[in-house]
């Protein structure tokens, strides 16, 4: 058994739901050295999230971030976390909703997602900058 783990940077995104499949890949190529095992995706912010979803539609990702603004909007007066603005505290309520992990199995040096799957970056704040994630690879490497 193999153990191998990496920081991951993505560019900064806007406020939505966004593939990121592509960019987690390109930064992990050691993936294909792997005969069977598992990722694990962890975010390192309180204000986004990972989350597994439809790769194909586009409006799969606009209709999750109508859902989540509807679902925890923004200026309630109960809120008193809001020191960096509006988005600052939904931000967070949306994080722990969704989650700051994800865990995918890995064959044959590719990830095991389904056919409609993909790696959503759920970005919850308005301004956010470049988003951190801890890749971490363990299973039998191939011979």
């Amino acid at each position: 058994m193999s153990w191998h783990q990496t920081h991951i940077t993505l560019r900064p995104r806007q406020r939505g739901f966004h593939l990121i499949d592509d960019e987690v890949l390109t930064q992990l190529p050691q993936l294909s050295y792997y005969k069977v095992g598992l990722l694990h995706l962890f975010i390192q912010h309180t204000s986004a999230s990972l989350t597994l979803n439809e790769n194909a539609d586009p409006t799969v990702r606009m209709d999750m971030e109508s859902h989540f603004n509807h679902f925890v909007p923004e200026r309630q007066s109960y809120y008193r976390h809001d020191y960096e603005g509006d988005d600052d505290m939904p931000a967070h309520i949306k994080s722990s909703t969704l989650g700051c992990e994800v865990t995918i199995p890995v064959s044959q040096g590719r990830l095991q997602l389904g056919t409609w799957q993909g790696i959503y970056l759920g970005e919850h704040r308005d301004h956010a900058g470049s988003r951190s994630i801890v890749a971490t690879l363990h299973g039998q490497l191939l011979e």
